[in-house]
């Protein structure tokens, strides 16, 4: 497998659908149309793929603050990756189509839950389905033994991020677009612009267009100003697409990420004082 087993091609899962040991994930997914994901695998996905939900299955309820996506319930979430015959030895594949938005988000979870055996599928559904079959059937449940042991130093809050974003050797990074990073343009939150002191990679610029990861040497010299960093704290709007970074950074060789789950939504749910306005 390419990238250090973070991802796989669509040639290769292919090949190894039948295997007891993969277990196939499909985390399509849209913001603006909460239905559309699950419909889409209904109307069709890669064989033997069960399906997770960014709402109710990669995620916990919303409240007052901690963002648009906290994290989920580990124990509730254990007990679905276990129904997907999940164990210490599967390996995981997630897939979506939406340049690995949420399929990252699963890879970044499992990871911190303790279980390091998972990829996404470069160039996602698409890819898949320009060579490959795809199904309407739906898999059995099966009985697994997701065991989950979180890593809590893979997460930050907003006090860490207040306590440590001016800190030498460390970098916050947003991972939205430009021009949201900026505050010229806010399409959700209900206050424009950054924390104060991050730098702007938007998620979109480790993928090509087609949804296909750039080349580690690519990702390396992308990332080559966070090189030597000792903590690279990485946001988006509500924790998802940074795990996208997450995703290139670890293929680039950087392992000091650590994702503010809460991200933008959080941060800005907060009275703007002297000492978190935001940035613009």
């Amino acid at each position: 497998m390419a990238h250090l087993d973070n991802v796989v091609s669509p040639q290769w899962l292919h090949k190894h659908l039948e295997d007891a040991q993969v277990v196939i994930v499909d985390c399509r997914f849209a913001l603006s149309a909460p239905q559309q994901g699950r419909e889409q695998y209904q109307a069709g996905h890669i064989p033997g793929a069960y399906y997770l939900d960014l709402n109710k299955d990669l995620s916990s309820p919303v409240q007052t603050h901690g963002g648009r996506h906290p994290l989920p319930n580990t124990s509730q979430f254990a007990a679905k990756l276990s129904q997907m015959g999940i164990t210490p030895d599967t390996l995981v594949v997630a897939y979506d189509d939406s340049r690995l938005a949420f399929a990252s988000r699963l890879w970044w979870l499992l990871r911190y839950l303790g279980h390091t055996h998972v990829a996404v599928l470069d160039g996602g559904f698409a890819a898949y389905q320009a060579h490959y079959p795809v199904t309407t059937v739906v898999p059995e449940v099966r009985s697994g033994a997701f065991q989950a042991s979180p890593s809590p130093e893979q997460v930050v809050d907003i006090q860490t991020v207040k306590a440590r974003k001016d800190q030498p050797n460390m970098t916050v990074v947003d991972s939205r677009a430009h021009e949201r990073y900026l505050g010229d343009h806010e399409p959700i939150d209900p206050v424009a612009g950054h924390i104060p002191g991050a730098v702007n990679y938007p998620w979109q610029a480790v993928t090509d267009e087609h949804g296909f990861l750039l080349p580690s040497s690519d990702l390396q010299a992308h990332y080559a100003d966070l090189n030597g960093a000792d903590e690279v704290i990485v946001y988006c709007g509500s924790g998802v697409t940074a795990c996208v970074n997450l995703l290139a950074l670890e293929i680039a060789g950087i392992k000091s990420g650590k994702l503010y789950a809460g991200s933008w939504s959080d941060w800005c749910s907060y009275p703007l004082d002297q000492n978190m306005e935001a940035q613009i």
